[in-house]
């Protein structure tokens, strides 16, 4: 989970390019590695997937390797972005691992749910998208110190669940599908989303100050990570809906 690159605001970019060459970050490029990434996480998505449905079992390791691997590697990329043309396949390697059996357990479970939760993701996508063009979504520093805040809070929550599940303890409603957990659900969706007006304006802003030509895949994979995050609060909200 991220907000909009917070670590890297756009009035501080630099205005090098890539070793003297002349090569800088373009809107293009930068869509152009972000279906790159995707191509990747579809690709380990379908194998974490189908080892699910042949043996539960064996798709744990999986899982793990996933969720701390890409962890790592985001950690990784998000301080050093130079390295982002190597570490950003990794990292849609290793989530599409962790994504995939998470999925199918999903799917499993309540029947469709998967392909629902994908066509939201694209809906939710492409209308933000068209407000963000449009300018009918303006981001100003209230709004993105807005949405940093409600996304650093929300991991805090998750942090304090996390570690609480060790010791017995669950914070109420979080992953329940009461009336109270749904709403949960849906507010974590909407800063889920908005994040994703973070990542277009950091795009945006950073190909008009003219940047290193790595960035292109350090924008995809910002990007990459609110659509994964996005994916899964939709389908955990989903679940829950299915559930009642």
């Amino acid at each position: 989970m991220r907000s909009g690159n917070p670590s890297l605001k756009p009035e501080a970019f630099e205005k090098s390019t890539d070793a003297g060459t002349g090569r800088k970050m373009t809107i293009q490029g930068t869509v152009n590695k972000t279906f790159i990434l995707l191509l990747l996480v579809l690709a380990t998505f379908v194998y974490s997937w189908n080892q699910f449905l042949s043996n539960p079992d064996s798709a744990m390791p999986l899982i793990l390797v996933g969720a701390i691997g890409g962890l790592l590697v985001a950690l990784v990329t998000i301080f050093i972005p130079k390295v982002s043309p190597f570490t950003a396949p990794l990292y849609a390697l290793l989530e599409g691992l962790f994504v995939g059996a998470v999925s199918a357990q999903y799917e499993v479970q309540y029947g469709g749910i998967v392909f629902q939760a994908v066509l939201l993701t694209i809906g939710v996508l492409l209308s933000l998208l068209l407000a963000y063009k449009s300018g009918f979504i303006k981001v100003t520093q209230n709004f993105r110190l807005g949405v940093v805040a409600a996304t650093g809070a929300i991991f805090i929550v998750y942090l304090i669940s996390f570690i609480g599940s060790f010791f017995g303890f669950q914070i109420p409603h979080l992953h329940e599908a009461t009336p109270l957990g749904i709403a949960i659900s849906v507010v974590i969706v909407i800063i889920a989303a908005l994040n994703l007006v973070l990542d277009f304006d950091f795009i945006e802003n950073a190909s008009e100050k003219g940047v290193p030509k790595y960035y292109e895949w350090y924008g995809a994979f910002g990007l990459l990570v609110t659509l994964i995050w996005l994916y899964l609060e939709i389908l955990r909200l989903l679940s829950k809906l299915r559930s009642r």
